[in-house]
């Protein structure tokens, strides 16, 4: 099973993130997520046997515990790039509020899963929700103009669960299903 740990994005705002998307549309080699799965990764956990799911469950359970973070409001706005602008692999979304609450979810989830053996992430986390994915650099300078010029606040929820979600892969592109929640209290 491909696995992960997520935020996931409420329904009502798939429409401003495929509206935030079309902005891109100009820009050539992008490959774009699909807005009504639109979520946070807060941790990717790869390929996992179907025999270590109650420990992990029992794990995220006690990681989200550990937060000590209560249910809270996460805006998203900003556009951003991995890994820089000269080089871009990811479009993203940012958090303009709430993004310390989704570090230190973030911080004891890591905590619990690389105790339990799952690699421990390469770099810093940022929260994000990832728009595209650049395949070709034709659409480059497009993208640049785009991150560098626009603010853009697509709105906001309440945060009031993490999910460990299973990834998928098909034709079609990646298929998301919620295994477990977790919720904030």
């Amino acid at each position: 099973m491909r696995l992960f740990v997520s935020v996931d994005l409420p329904d009502d705002l798939a429409e401003p993130v495929a509206d935030l998307q079309t902005e891109f549309g100009d820009a050539s080699g992008l490959s774009f997520t699909d807005p009504e799965q639109a979520h946070l990764t807060m941790k990717f956990l790869g390929e996992v046997d179907e025999d270590r799911l109650p420990a992990l469950e029992r794990e995220l359970e006690a990681a989200v515990e550990d937060a000590d973070v209560t249910r809270f409001t996460a805006r998203f706005g900003g556009l951003g790039v991995f890994p820089s602008l000269d080089y871009i692999s990811v479009i993203w979304l940012g958090v303009e509020r709430g993004g310390e609450e989704l570090i230190r979810l973030h911080e004891t989830i890591e905590e619990r899963t690389t105790a339990m053996g799952f690699e421990p992430e390469s770099h810093d986390f940022t929260p994000h929700v990832t728009l595209a994915r650049m395949e070709h650099a034709g659409g480059k300078d497009r993208v640049q103009e785009l991150v560098r010029e626009r603010d853009p606040t697509v709105g906001e929820m309440t945060v009031d669960e993490v999910r460990l979600t299973e990834s998928t892969l098909t034709d079609e592109g990646p298929m998301y299903s919620t295994l477990e929640s977790f919720p904030l209290e």
